[in-house]
């Protein structure tokens, strides 16, 4: 009955030191394991938001090129109507010394639906500079965004590290108790 006993009390002894060791390390590994989680998920965000910031630079930079053709068309428009321009002022000067009015009236009727496209071509393309510039400098922004998202997720890294070390160093100190 004494051996009994003995395994018992032993057995409980032991049971008792573990559970003490157990519970006393829990609320110093919790804050660590909280700490780690936490900067896990700040990488995980900060790699969403990096991926988000890349959709967007390539989203401006389609804008930037579609703006760029828009720039380029406006710009044949512009010089074909002052070719068109040209042209009716010469069909002008050739109706007047004729002395066709008709003709001549035609002409300049030609010529003031030329220059208004002309007008409406130049505002076309002041507006295409205008986007242009403004997509520019959202692409800009954007790229500083990813950039310092990146700087964000280089930190919270190694934060896990740190927090890595840091809960590997508080379970070996726990041990050694």
């Amino acid at each position: 009955m004494k051996s009994l006993s003995r395994w018992t009390v032993g057995t409980m002894w032991i049971g008792a030191v573990c559970a003490g060791v157990g519970l006393f390390a829990l609320p110093a590994g919790a804050q660590d394991v909280r700490d780690l989680r936490q900067d896990r998920q700040d990488v995980r965000q900060d790699s969403r938001d990096i991926r988000q910031d890349r959709r967007d630079v390539s989203s401006d930079t389609k804008d930037i090129r579609q703006d760029r053709r828009d720039i380029s068309s406006d710009t044949r428009d512009i010089r074909q109507d002052r070719r068109d321009i040209g042209t009716d002022r010469q069909n002008l000067r050739n109706a007047e010394k004729s002395g066709d009015q008709n003709a001549i009236k035609a002409d300049r009727q030609d010529l003031r639906n030329d220059r208004r496209d002309l007008r409406s071509d130049v505002k076309d393309r002041r507006s295409d500079v205008r986007d242009l510039r403004a997509d520019k400098q959202d692409r800009g922004q954007d790229v500083r965004d990813l950039n310092h998202d990146r700087q964000d997720r280089r930190a919270d890294r190694r934060d896990i590290r740190q927090d890595r070390r840091d809960l590997h160093r508080d379970v070996s100190a726990r041990r050694a108790r």
